[in-house]
Parts: structure tokens; C-alpha cells; sequence
């Protein structure tokens, strides 16, 4: 009996595995897909209209402690360096929408922009496979860095890699043109 439900768990968790493995990955160098849901009044929240300002991506959920603490400290960032050079998206991952009203409400005062994905296709686009999951895309629209599974450990690092980036020339309308037009980098062995 045990033998027959260690060989079940195993499947599951294989094929658990298989499709996680096969997610689409967005990496460094990478331009990520564009939109991230809609805002409050319905208006597509893009990463095209951020160009020129360093993009913060998390994908976080109401039930990931570490996900609570970060929110406001990414709202302190973005507020330090100015809406106008740092943008901060939070994207709430896979809970349904009542959850996401009410946690809502009590980030009410928040001024990063926030948005939900109940139904986990925009973290699907990214290759979120769990939480924290973090993306850094500089001002030419391309990530610079993906983080997952971060702790407090990794702060200063994470500072670090926000100050080159905000430190990093804008990139020119022809370089931009280039890049929003350009395929993303492999990021796997080719076929």
C-alpha cells in the first residue's frame, strides 16, 4: 500500500514537473510580453508605455509572508527614485478576485500599480512557477534580471542592480524602435 501511493506521489509530482519545465521562460535580454491586465478604470497596463524608466515586476499572493513585506518596500524604492525613472508592478498571482479586492483595499495607499492574474496566464507568459518571482527590465525594455525564491539575503544585491540600472543612459528612439521590434534571446539549447 505504501509502495503504491510513494509510486503515485511520484507520478504526480513528475508530471507536476513536466509541465513547470515546459512554462515559457522570459530571461536577461529578453523583451518580455507587454501587458499586464487592466488598471481600476479598465485602461491595458503596458510595459511599452514605461520605456524609458526602470520596470519592476513581482508577482506576489496574499497567502506569501515575504510577498506583504516586499510590497511597501518596493513602494518606498519607487517612491525614492521618482515614478517618473522607477515604475513598480505587482501582480497578484493566481488568487481569485475577492481576494485580490480586499487586500486591495488595504493597499489602498499604495501608488505601485497593481493587478491580478486569478487565472495565472500572465505568470504563465513569464515562466512564474512560484512566489517571489521578480523581474528588473532596464529602460530599453529588455530584462535584465529575473529572481525567484528571493529572501532578505539578496537586498543588497537587488539594490545594487537597481542603482546600475538607474545609472544606465535612455536608450535613444532608434535603439528603442530596435528593441521593441527585435525577438527575445534564446534562452534555452536550440532544437
Amino acid at each position: 500500500m505504501i509502495k503504491r501511493w510513494t509510486a503515485g506521489v511520484l507520478l504526480a509530482c513528475a508530471m507536476a514537473f513536466g509541465a513547470h519545465a515546459a512554462a515559457p521562460k522570459v530571461g536577461s535580454g529578453d523583451v518580455p510580453p507587454d501587458l499586464f491586465g487592466r488598471d481600476e478604470s479598465g485602461q491595458p497596463i503596458s510595459l511599452e508605455s514605461q520605456r524609458g524608466k526602470v520596470v519592476i515586476v513581482t508577482f506576489w499572493a496574499t497567502w506569501c509572508p515575504y510577498c506583504l513585506k516586499e510590497l511597501p518596500v518596493l513602494e518606498n524604492i519607487q517612491n525614492l527614485a521618482g515614478k517618473d525613472r522607477i515604475e513598480v508592478i505587482a501582480v497578484n498571482w493566481k488568487e481569485d478576485r475577492n481576494t485580490y479586492r480586499a487586500i486591495k483595499r488595504r493597499l489602498k495607499d499604495l501608488t505601485l500599480t497593481l493587478t491580478s492574474d486569478a487565472t495565472g496566464r500572465i505568470g504563465e507568459a513569464y515562466g512564474v512557477q512560484s512566489i517571489p518571482h521578480m523581474l528588473m527590465i532596464g529602460k530599453d525594455g529588455r530584462v535584465d534580471s529575473v529572481r525567484r525564491g528571493y529572501t532578505e539575503d539578496d537586498l543588497d544585491e537587488i539594490a545594487a542592480d537597481l542603482n546600475r540600472l538607474l545609472k544606465a543612459p535612455a536608450p535613444d528612439a532608434t535603439t528603442a524602435a530596435s528593441a521593441a521590434t527585435s525577438p527575445p534571446a534564446a534562452t534555452g539549447p536550440a532544437p
